[in-house]
């Protein structure tokens, strides 16, 4: 027994083609039959027009010909048409009551456990309605509805819906965004749980902005928390990643109403893995409000609002993963004035269980305008897997510290420490290395006037210490390097530069074997 198998779109988009074939022979017969049906004889001689009859009599046959090819030509792709209307009528008609059973079965599976947990035991969730959770999933198969967003003030996003066994978690809800007044914008909705045995973590959802002050003397509002991210399943799967937060509003003053802008949400947390899978990403944290925009050629006192703290990477699953970075800090913004508050800290890179890397630790915010602000702190890199893994390098900074590298346990390189790029600043020091082996991180430089280098790692029983971070701005001290552990050599100590800045030591060489680290170099 044979079978067809025929897409109805193609036949159909083939019979039109046909058509247009046909209606192009029709025209050019048309053109061609007034000459060469009617030729002029050559001359007033018999033989001139015998000719010329013979080639009318022959031009006349073809259009005949052609007549009855035309006529065959129509019926053909009138076949092809019925064909494959037919067809599609067929696949519709076997189609319906194919999706109608398939309905029908799930309904029968579904209705005793929705009359007694009123969750079906296969299927996807609802996604929420404004402000609203999303619903579960199955509790066999099934992802989770999406939170609906806050779309009236003072709503926060609703979070998203777990799933069951076997499944993804929902995304949350975005919050709600204040454009106007001076109202704080919501925050944003968690992500939904992936599957008990599989699947991925929902997303957090972004908060919402803080609004603009309106009015002399109105300050801007907060902006809103971004939502954590959803955890993984038990095998494979990622954790969901913190939402990132919303910024502040702006705020509104002259020189005698005093108003500053909103500060910055923070951000959300990464998920957390589960037995196997990676930890989600942190949030960043939202930027803090200016202080004037709504007013800018007026001086005053008002500061801008601070940057929000980034969120904390998700932990790596207990057996293998790797740890999520951490979010980066939100940015504080003054505008005319001397800003006094700060930018956002980094958030911290998630640990890894028995295997794995550690996360990134997230930038810290800047601060913008006047004297008085600080930069945030870096995030400290999460560290690396209890039995094997490398430390996260921490984030960077400009006048605050640069965030340290993350700890090696038993097998494992510890993390970089972050660079601190502002006056003033202060590179992370290095991660210890693991244990038994592994070499220690390398500092963080401090590339700003009057920075200071961090300090390098140490080494475990076998294992070199990391290099001291140099300070190469003006007047820049370098870090001392990191002692080795039993066996290896100490790490180097950073530079330092003219005119006051001065080198770093080198660290201790192993105590068996191994050469002390140099000392740094000042460098003009």
């Amino acid at each position: 027994m044979s079978f067809v198998v025929a897409a109805p779109e193609y036949v159909a988009a083939a019979a039109k083609d046909l058509a247009n074939i046909g209606s192009t022979i029709g025209a050019a017969n048309a053109t061609a039959w007034a000459p060469t049906s009617q030729v002029l004889a050559a001359g007033a001689d018999a033989v001139s027009a015998e000719i010329a009859a013979l080639f009318g009599a022959h031009a006349q046959a073809y259009q005949a010909i052609s007549a009855q090819a035309a006529f065959f030509h129509q019926q053909f792709v009138q076949l092809m048409t019925g064909g494959a209307t037919q067809y599609a009528l067929a696949e519709a008609a076997n189609a319906s009551p194919l999706q109608t059973l398939e309905q029908d079965v799930l309904d029968i599976i579904n209705a005793p456990s929705e009359a007694l947990t009123n969750r079906p035991l296969i299927g996807d969730g609802a996604n929420g309605a404004p402000g609203q959770n999303g619903g579960p999933g199955g509790w066999i198969l099934g992802n989770g509805g999406d939170g609906g967003a806050g779309t009236v003030p003072g709503m926060n996003g609703g979070n998203g819906g777990p799933a069951g066994l076997i499944g993804n978690g929902g995304a949350g809800g975005a919050g709600f965004a204040q454009l106007f007044g001076n109202a704080a914008g919501t925050n944003g909705g968690a992500g939904g749980h992936g599957g008990w045995l599989y699947g991925n973590g929902g997303a957090g959802a972004p908060g919402g902005v803080g609004g603009n002050g309106q009015a002399l003397g109105q300050h801007g509002g907060d902006g809103g928390n971004g939502g954590n991210g959803g955890r993984a399943g038990l095998f494979g799967g990622v954790a969901g990643a913190g939402g990132d937060a919303g910024r502040g509003g702006s705020g509104f003053f002259d020189a005698t109403h005093q108003a500053g802008g909103g500060d910055g949400g923070d951000g959300g947390l990464g998920g957390i893995a589960g037995l196997i899978g990676a930890g989600g990403h942190g949030g960043n944290g939202g930027n803090g409000g200016l202080n004037n925009t709504g007013n800018p050629g007026q001086f005053g006192g008002a500061n801008g609002g601070s940057g929000g703290d980034g969120g904390q990477g998700g932990f790596g699953g207990l057996l293998y993963g790797v740890g999520g970075a951490g979010g980066n800090g939100g940015i504080s913004q003054g505008l005319n004035v001397a800003n006094q508050l700060d930018g956002g800290f980094g958030g911290f890179g998630g640990y890894a269980g028995l295997f794995g890397d550690g996360g990134a630790g997230g930038a810290a915010g800047a601060y913008l305008g006047g004297g008085g602000g600080l930069d945030g702190l870096g995030g400290y890199g999460g560290n690396g897997g209890l039995l094997f893994g490398t430390g996260g390098q921490g984030g960077s900074s400009g006048t605050g510290f640069g965030g340290n590298g993350g700890n090696a346990w038993i097998f494992g390189n510890g993390g970089h420490g972050g660079v601190a790029t502002g006056t003033f600043g202060s590179g992370g020091y290095g991660g210890n290395g693991g244990f038994l082996i592994g070499n220690g991180g390398a500092a963080g430089a401090a590339t700003g006037a009057h920075g200071v280098g961090g300090n390098g790692g140490g080494g475990g029983v076998i294992g070199s210490g990391g290099d001291g971070g140099s300070g190469t701005g003006l007047d820049g001290n370098g870090g001392d390097g990191g002692n080795a552990g039993y066996i290896g050599n100490g790490g180097a100590g950073g530079n330092g530069t003219q005119f006051t800045g001065t080198a770093g030591f080198g660290g201790a060489g192993g105590k068996l074997l191994g050469a002390h680290g140099p000392t740094g170099a000042v460098l003009p």
